[in-house]
């Protein structure tokens, strides 16, 4: 099992309440940016992830462009180190107000079966004595909405 990494990264992604899919705007700790809409299956078993991503320049204008037009979701804050095992990239993210988290992400190529990633992940999850029960079936801002709510309603 070849490995590299750790390569740290600054994330900080501001969600927007969009109708279809799910739509951020990462900005990371070197001034750099991007706009991303995806799709992702419901549930916790590995699953499948649609994506478009788009640089950004001047990412404060477009976060200010996007406030005008749509509302505000809330931001996830994290500190990544990501390790790649193969083409699996292996993401753990400390994340603010959450904690430790563990990701698989594995790239398929174009056409690609995602029995396939299924298959890789669940090698690796094996690995690293990850187990189904393990699993999360939402994301970060899930967790974060599903938390602030919790406050709120004590």
């Amino acid at each position: 099992m070849a490995v590299s990494g750790p390569e740290v990264i600054l994330q900080r992604d501001t969600f927007y309440r969009v109708s279809d899919g799910r739509l951020k705007l990462r900005e990371f700790g070197d001034g750099a940016a991007e706009l991303i809409h995806y799709h992702r299956e419901g549930g916790s078993r590995p699953r499948l992830s649609t994506y478009t991503r788009i640089s950004v320049g001047q990412a404060e204008d477009l976060k200010r462009v996007l406030a005008s037009v749509l509302s505000l979701r809330g931001v996830v804050t994290k500190r990544r180190e990501l390790y790649l095992v193969g083409r699996t990239r292996v993401h753990l993210d400390d994340v603010e107000q959450l904690g430790w988290f563990l990701e698989l992400e594995v790239v398929l190529r174009d056409s690609e079966p995602l029995v396939e990633g299924q298959r890789e992940a669940g090698v690796l999850m094996k690995q690293l004595n990850i187990t189904e029960e393990d699993l999360l079936a939402v994301g970060y801002i899930d967790l974060l909405e599903s938390a602030m709510s919790s406050v709120i309603s004590e």
